[in-house]
Parts: structure tokens; C-alpha cells; sequence
């Protein structure tokens, strides 16, 4: 079973397969904006929704902290221009990037 976790400390969420680590998403921070800037899922899980899981862990914590996010990881860009379920935490400009 894959576990999700996210780490204020070590900006990131991490994904376990019991106690191996199968992938990130690492994000810096500055004033009231976080940046998502690397989502990476280890070869053989990947397909199972494992980057999509991480980069949601980090906007779920930013709706928590309030404040807003950005990307500059190719992967969470695609993500957030695919739906707007993340319209109310990703900055307007995000939504135009191409």
C-alpha cells in the first residue's frame, strides 16, 4: 500500500511503499507562495497515480497554511491547467502558462 506524506520541515511530500521511498514533490517557499519545483516517481510505480497524489498532499497543505502555489515542474503545470479543482490555490497566472 502506497502512503502519502507531507513535510513542512523538509518541503515535501513523499510517497512510501511500506518503509521505501518511491517518490517526491519538493517545493520552495517564499511569502504567502509555495513553488512547486520537482515531482519524480521511481520507474516501476509509475502509471498509478502516485505524482498526482503528491503534488494534491501539497496543495491540500497549502489550502491549510493559506497560502497560494506556482510551478515550475513541467508535471504540476500539465496538472493544474487539466481542471480547475485547484483554481481557489494556484496563482492566475499559472492557469495561462503554457
Amino acid at each position: 500500500m502506497t502512503t502519502i506524506i507531507f513535510n513542512i520541515d523538509q518541503k515535501r511530500a513523499y510517497a512510501l511503499d511500506g518503509e521505501t521511498e518511491i517518490g517526491e514533490a519538493t517545493f520552495s517557499v517564499s511569502p504567502n507562495l509555495w513553488i512547486i519545483d520537482h515531482t519524480w516517481v521511481n520507474d516501476d510505480y509509475r502509471g498509478q497515480g502516485i505524482a498526482k497524489k503528491l503534488v494534491e498532499k501539497i496543495v491540500e497543505a497549502a489550502r491549510q497554511a493559506e497560502v497560494k502555489i506556482t510551478a515550475t515542474c513541467v508535471y504540476a503545470q500539465k496538472l493544474f491547467l487539466s481542471t480547475s479543482s485547484y483554481d481557489d490555490v494556484v496563482l492566475p497566472e499559472q492557469k495561462t502558462m503554457e
